[in-house]
C-alpha cells in the first residue's frame, strides 16, 4: 500500500494548491457535479482518498475513505465522516453503496484492484465516478515536466480498465482548457473529451 508518510507531510502544500488555483478547483467542481447530478437523488455514495475533504464537503457527500492520518483530520474537520483505508482493499462489504467517487487516480498503487474494490461494494446497476488528468494533455504534461511523482492515465486506458472491471455505459466531460497557470476564470465543462485536461467519467455496474 501506499506511503502515507509522504501524505502526512504534505498536507500545507496540499491545501496551498487550492489557494493558488481556485478557479481550477471551481472548474473541476463542476465537472463532477454534472455526472453526480445524473445520478437519482438521496443516494448512499463515498468518495475514495478524500484527501482533506475539499471535494466531498462541496459536494455534499458525507463519508470516505483516506489513507493519511493527517489530511483525515482537515476533512473529519470539515464535516466528512473518515474511514482509514486503501482503494485497493475498502473497509466496506459487498453491495453497500449507490455511487462511489474517485476525483484523482494518479496515486493509486494498483488502479485495477481499486477499481474492483470500488465494483464490488457497489450495489447492482450502482455507478462509478471518477475524474483524473488526461495525461495526453496540457496539464499533465505539465507536472511530468516537472518530475511530478504521479502516474497518470490516456482515457483510453481508464476506458479499458473500467470495462475490464465490468463497468460499461461510460459517460464522458471535460473541463480545464489551456495551461494551469492560464486558468484565471471558473470554465464550464463540456461532453467527451480529447480538448480540456480534466476528465469525469461516469460508468455502471453491470
Amino acid at each position: 500500500m501506499m506511503n502515507t508518510e509522504l501524505f502526512n507531510q504534505n498536507v500545507e502544500a496540499y491545501e496551498q494548491w487550492y489557494k493558488d488555483y481556485p478557479q481550477v478547483f471551481e472548474s473541476e467542481l463542476l465537472a463532477i457535479k454534472e455526472q453526480l447530478q445524473k445520478l437519482p437523488e438521496n443516494l448512499k455514495g463515498f468518495e475514495v482518498g478524500l484527501g482533506t475533504g475539499r471535494f466531498s464537503e462541496s459536494l455534499g457527500i458525507k463519508e470516505g475513505v483516506e489513507p493519511s492520518k493527517e489530511m483525515a483530520a482537515l476533512a473529519i474537520k470539515r464535516g466528512v465522516s473518515v474511514l482509514k483505508g486503501y482503494a485497493e482493499q475498502l473497509p466496506f462489504g459487498d453491495l453497500k453503496f449507490d455511487f462511489v467517487l474517485f476525483v484523482t487516480v494518479c496515486h493509486l498503487d494498483n488502479i485495477k484492484h481499486a477499481f474492483a474494490e470500488a465494483y464490488r461494494v457497489l450495489k447492482p446497476a450502482g455507478a462509478i465516478v471518477i475524474g483524473f488528468l488526461d495525461r495526453e494533455r496540457s496539464v499533465a504534461q505539465q507536472y511530468l515536466e516537472r518530475r511530478h511523482r504521479s502516474t497518470f492515465y490516456t482515457v483510453s486506458r481508464i476506458e479499458v480498465l473500467l470495462k475490464e472491471a465490468g463497468f460499461k455505459s461510460l459517460e464522458f466531460n471535460q473541463t480545464l482548457f489551456g495551461n494551469l497557470d492560464d486558468i484565471k476564470e471558473v470554465q464550464m465543462s463540456k461532453e467527451g473529451f480529447g480538448e480540456g485536461s480534466f476528465i469525469v467519467v461516469k460508468a455502471t455496474k453491470k
